[in-house]
């Protein structure tokens, strides 16, 4: 039962999460963001893992917290999800090209979180979403879901398709890393033994 629900909540936000690592991409995400909400769409089908996401944010303010807060709580969801580790493969990499862009995403479910951001957006917003928030949702992911997290933009011109490009890109290497290995079913993937 690769499942999990994650609830928090603060002064800022009211989230929660739902997550099925052995689901089919299935999302009904509704954060109140709509470009956000997009890509929440994006990283659940195209990493197969299905999403439920219900967010009440501060958005009178500005959509920071609630895409952070998001990104903490599909961490923590990750993490319960995942449990013990044992079976899975770990590691996942992809380079996804987009029209004009591409952007090359590598992960390990490592539970050391780093990210490293290689990422410029020609444009400050898409539509009325702050371009700056999609390093922070990464951020808060891979910090609060263990992961060692690499984006890298190759190339492209076009704010939304680098965005999407993106979360594209992380969820075809999540797909990958969660997936359980037939050959170490039962085995943890790391010679520590421990993640």
């Amino acid at each position: 039962m690769r499942k999990a629900t994650i609830s928090r909540k603060t002064s800022e936000t009211a989230i929660e999460v739902t997550l099925d690592l052995d689901g089919t991409g299935v999302y009904d995400n509704q954060t109140g963001v709509g470009f956000f909400d997009h890509m929440l769409d994006q990283l659940s089908r195209h990493s197969l893992i299905d999403m439920t996401i219900r967010a009440d944010g501060d958005l009178h303010i500005d959509d920071h917290h609630t895409v952070e807060d998001t990104g903490i709580a599909i961490g923590q969801a990750l993490v319960a999800a995942l449990g013990d580790k044992k079976g899975i493969r770990r590691y996942g990499e992809c380079h996804l090209p987009m029209d004009d862009t591409q952007v090359r995403a590598a992960l390990d479910l490592s539970n050391r979180p780093f990210l490293v951001w290689n990422v410029d957006f020609p444009a400050p917003k898409i539509g009325t979403f702050d371009t700056e928030l999609v390093r922070e949702f990464f951020q808060a992911l891979s910090t609060h879901g263990g992961i060692t997290l690499h984006i890298d933009q190759l190339h492209g011109f076009n704010a939304h398709h680098i965005a999407e490009a993106a979360f594209k890109a992380v969820a075809r290497a999540l797909r990958m890393a969660v997936e359980p290995d037939p050959r170490v079913a039962d085995k943890l993937p790391s010679t520590k033994g421990k993640l």
